[in-house]
């Protein structure tokens, strides 16, 4: 079963002459580049812990494909390292919560790109859950809530998932091949072909190059400056501090109740993705925590 339609993205750097990247010139990049030979292409990675041996001819071409393909992707990896100052405030305390290996960030960040993405198949939020996997997840899903839009609630979907993974297969690193191929599909496939590492399995395109992708965002996002990217930290995207407000009953109109909370429709919504409709209707008394920011909008 996929539990995931990935999203492309990810990130990387421009190296073409005469174009500045943030005041920094492509020229002082290659130069960096070559002194920096080692570290431009890391002579380890790891991934939770977990090394990626790059000693064998395919794994590092593999490795090394996704670096230079991520390097190009100039503008989605701006936005991507952006995004991530407000993100990963959010998702890295619930991996903590968990004991989720910090690297599963950068899971999320090739899966959407950290922006509630919308796939073909119907995947949907940061995490990429398809609808049935959510439900069966134990999240709610309909035309009024979709928890899939709620960072905090779709991160710790996405822990109890991945803890099941790992134990099942007893590492970090399938675990993670499962979150796009499946738990199913993974250990029919180790079965099959009697290996249980990732790097040995010979797996479908995109699971085959889905940690590797992982692998190539930790290093470019880890060390910016190094691709090329000097982002200074006052463009970086932030949380506005919010209040917290229960309900328990239907609101019938989201636009009244917005105003009446002294902000509007717009950005009731930017706050709470996982409100889908006009209004929220509430039946059963259960109880929501709707966020509105606490300053300027």
């Amino acid at each position: 079963m996929n539990l995931i339609k990935r999203t492309s993205l990810i990130a990387g750097v421009i190296l073409t002459s005469g174009i500045l990247v943030h005041g920094v010139s492509s020229d002082s990049v290659k130069v960096a580049a070559k002194e920096e030979k080692v570290r431009f292409f890391p002579a380890a990675v790891d991934f939770a812990g977990e090394s990626a041996p790059l000693h064998i001819y395919d794994v590092k071409e593999r490795f090394d494909r996704e670096l230079l393909v991520n390097a190009n992707l100039h503008a989605s990896t701006i936005l991507v390292i952006k995004r991530a100052n407000r993100a990963f405030e959010v998702i890295e305390p619930i991996l903590a919560k968990y004991n989720v290996p910090d690297d599963f960030k950068y899971l999320a960040v090739i899966e959407s790109g950290l922006v509630n993405a919308v796939s073909p198949a119907g995947a949907r939020g940061v995490w990429q859950f398809m609808p049935a996997t959510a439900k069966e997840m134990g999240m709610e899903v309909n035309d009024y809530v979709d928890e899939r839009y709620h960072l905090e609630k779709a991160t710790e979907t996405a822990c109890r998932y991945l803890l099941q993974s790992k134990e099942k297969f007893g590492s970090w690193t399938l675990a993670a091949a499962a979150y796009n191929g499946g738990n199913f599909g993974v250990s029919r496939q180790i079965e099959s072909q009697k290996v249980s590492n990732y790097y040995d399995l010979l797996l479908t395109e995109e699971t085959s190059r889905y940690v590797f992708r992982i692998l190539a965002l930790k290093e470019i996002m880890k060390s910016p400056e190094l691709y090329g990217f000097v982002i200074d930290k006052s463009e970086m995207y932030e949380n506005l501090p919010t209040r917290k407000i229960e309900v328990s009953t239907s609101i019938p109109d989201l636009a009244d109740f917005a105003i009446s909370q002294g902000i509007n429709y717009k950005i009731l919504k930017i706050h709470n993705p996982w409100l889908r409709d006009k209004k929220l209707v509430n039946t059963s008394g259960k109880k929501y925590i709707i966020e509105i920011p606490e300053r300027g909008y």
